[in-house]
């Protein structure tokens, strides 16, 4: 199945059901269909041909979906990009893309423009092509790609190096929207903010699964916790699929229990905190709350069907998928399974349909993930007695302090839970002593001065957890550095780079 067959499909059997809602240009099925056929044929009268990659820096919004899905029906391959960029950064994915055109908008012209400077790509407005998409018929292009022609090129974000181009197919992203359609629990018709990024796959997925049901995508262009709420009132949206960072910024406002309709939960990206699955549960007992435990490169790993009743579970395999735990040493072989309750490295089938073929260019990183048939995660898991899996952190991420291993995200687990915080991160930071110091760096509370916050979370540590996991350090800082969809930058604050509003260092010293 390719996405523009499956646009056509979902537009055949429910023409006049909404399809776009929220900020910007509302469509039924019947007129998203024709509209993206024009575009379509817009961007042909631009040169875009068959095969050819045209970047899109611009903001999310209906604009930017309709884009990508006319990508699709002309078979030119879409490459959203991070509206985080550097102009160094976008210059280099669309010249590794090899894109054809760079479409832009007003607020990120100038940064397209400077990426684009000297290349051989072509520069358009979406204003543009919108206009000239106008002056087009309502007929369907002559293109008919195949399932296993390139639909997408996602590129990583890039915290470690250059970003990775990832090329995915029509059927991995038809695959992977019909997973998680399945997987979080959607029902036809389905009510859904569209305001995860579509530069990352989380935004993509939300989009395509909400066609695959015939379900209604409300579009907010960049997150604003008020006017979410707005939406999600005034739109009846029934389902959320976010990071975790968002759905804190949800719950600060007080009035998620406004959300009437809403009784679908679902997050990926990164890990949630028990304390803050508990507050979900309070606010909105949702009839289906889900953790999906995934990557851009194989959409789906594990499914946690029942976030309420196992908080922080990241459960079993996917429909699609298969997934082993093996020893965490670099080079293990496939099958070196660990045994039951010991911790291992996670990997996932590449005959998955979700899966994508390879790295873009990149031999290095196919070297590096893909063995025998196998995807090498990076991340780090534990099974538990029924078979479900437990996410401890990422290889890289590991502290190993005074010749033990420690994960940041339980100690975060638990931090977080401390009344003088609002956020954490932890991080091992040079020691001479151990090697790697826990350290963490905490937000303090609304109306908790920074040097107090600090003093009450080495308090609480102590009563939260064993010696060996408190924190050697704690650091106050203003925000904790995350990319454009909530994945929390720890190597950012490992290479120095924060400014310190307190620090228990001179005191832990003196200890």
């Amino acid at each position: 199945m390719d996405l523009g067959t499956a646009m056509r499909w979902t537009a055949e059997r429910f023409p006049d059901r909404a399809a776009v809602r929220g900020s910007g240009r509302h469509l039924g099925y019947r007129e998203w269909d024709a509209r993206t056929n024009q575009l379509a044929r817009a961007l042909a009268g631009a040169g875009v041909r068959p095969g050819d990659r045209v970047a899109l820096a611009l903001a999310g919004g209906e604009p930017l979906a309709s884009l990508h899905l006319a990508a699709q029906k002309l078979g030119a391959v879409s490459v959203p990009l991070s509206t985080r960029f550097s102009p160094d950064e976008l210059r280099y994915c669309v010249e590794d893309s090899g894109a054809r055109l760079l479409v832009t908008d007003p607020a990120n012209a100038e940064r397209a423009a400077a990426a684009a400077a000297g290349g051989a790509v072509v520069v358009r407005e979406a204003a543009e092509l919108d206009a000239a998409a106008g002056r087009e018929p309502d007929h369907a292009s002559d293109a008919h790609p195949a399932e296993t022609d390139t639909s997408v090129m996602l590129y990583t974000s890039g915290t470690t190096g250059r970003p990775k181009g990832v090329p995915r197919t029509h059927r991995a992203e038809h695959s992977a929207a019909v997973a998680h359609a399945v997987q979080t629990q959607q029902r036809l018709g389905e009510v859904v903010l569209g305001v995860m990024p579509m530069f990352h796959t989380m935004g993509l997925r939300t989009l395509l699964a909400s066609i695959v049901v015939g379900g209604t995508w409300v579009a907010q262009p960049a997150f604003d916790a008020e006017e979410s709420l707005e939406l999600i009132t005034a739109q009846d949206v029934t389902s959320l699929y976010l990071v975790p960072t968002i759905y804190w910024s949800l719950v600060r406002t007080g009035r998620l229990h406004e959300a009437r309709a809403l009784d679908r939960l679902a997050y990926a990206g990164a890990a949630m905190t028990p304390a803050l699955a508990e507050q979900l549960v309070a606010e909105v007992g949702p009839r289906a709350f889900v953790n999906h435990f995934g990557s851009t490169e194989i959409y789906t790993f594990t499914i946690g069907p029942d976030v309420a009743a196992k908080p922080g579970s990241a459960g079993r395999a996917g429909i699609f998928s298969r997934v082993r735990l093996v020893a965490p040493e670099p080079g293990a072989a496939p099958d070196a399974l660990v045994g039951p309750g010991e911790q291992g490295q996670v990997i996932v089938s590449m005959q998955s349909p979700e899966a994508f073929g390879g790295y873009w260019q990149r031999p290095d990183a196919d070297a590096k993930s893909i063995r025998d048939g196998w995807y090498y995660t990076g991340d780090l898991a534990v099974a538990d007695e029924d078979g479900d899996l437990w996410v401890s952190g990422r290889v890289d991420d590991m502290i190993n302090s005074g010749g033990e291993n420690l994960y940041p995200d339980e100690i975060e687990a638990a931090l977080v839970r401390c009344p003088a915080v609002d956020d954490v991160c932890v991080v091992g930071l040079p020691d001479d002593r151990w090697g790697q110091a826990v350290t963490a760096f905490v937000v303090p509370a609304r109306g908790t001065e920074p040097m107090p916050a600090v003093d009450e979370a080495i308090a609480y540590a102590r009563e939260a957890l064993p010696s060996l996991k408190r924190p050697k350090r704690v650091i106050a800082v203003a925000s904790i550095p995350r990319s454009g969809v909530g994945k929390t930058l720890r190597r950012t604050l490992v290479a120095g780079e924060f400014d310190a509003l307190a620090d228990s260092a001179p005191e832990a010293s003196r200890a």
